[in-house]
């Protein structure tokens, strides 16, 4: 048996926006954007450049109830987890794009991580990991 994940989907005030951040100031690609009449919605999937996994579908909230958990999808905790070839090269990258880090850089014994903001507030890593690390070697 063989399964995947596919598409997390994140909660976003607007498409436009969602859009506007995640592919300019996180350097996503936008794999799709098509507008689906018969609900009145789009959808929208963007993906870290060179990722050939797990993408992320921003999904407008469209019910109040789903209005309030724009930027707290996780209850407060680091919600995903963003893995880079080059640690320092993303992170500058992200500083100078105006990106918010809640937790600075620091080594660890899987890596190098730090927290940062999206623009709704929900908490990211921003990770590289070790090359021995379990989930590296499934990469190569």
């Amino acid at each position: 048996m063989k399964q995947s994940i596919v598409h997390i989907a994140i909660i976003v005030k607007d498409y436009d926006e969602a859009i506007e951040f995640y592919t300019k100031k996180l350097n996503f690609e936008l794999i799709e954007d098509t507008y689906q009449p018969e609900e009145d919605k789009r959808w929208v999937v963007v993906s870290p450049p060179g990722s050939n996994g797990v993408t992320l579908l921003l999904a407008r909230a469209s019910k109040s109830e789903q209005e309030s958990f724009i930027g707290n999808q996780s209850g407060g905790r680091v919600f995903l987890f963003l893995n880079t070839d080059d640690f320092w090269r993303d992170y500058n990258s992200m500083i100078s794009k105006g990106i918010k880090f809640v937790r600075e850089p620091k080594k660890q014994e899987y890596g190098m991580v730090a927290v940062f903001k999206d623009l709704y507030g929900n908490l990211w890593d921003l990770l590289e990991l070790n090359s021995d690390h379990h989930i590296s070697k499934r990469c190569d």
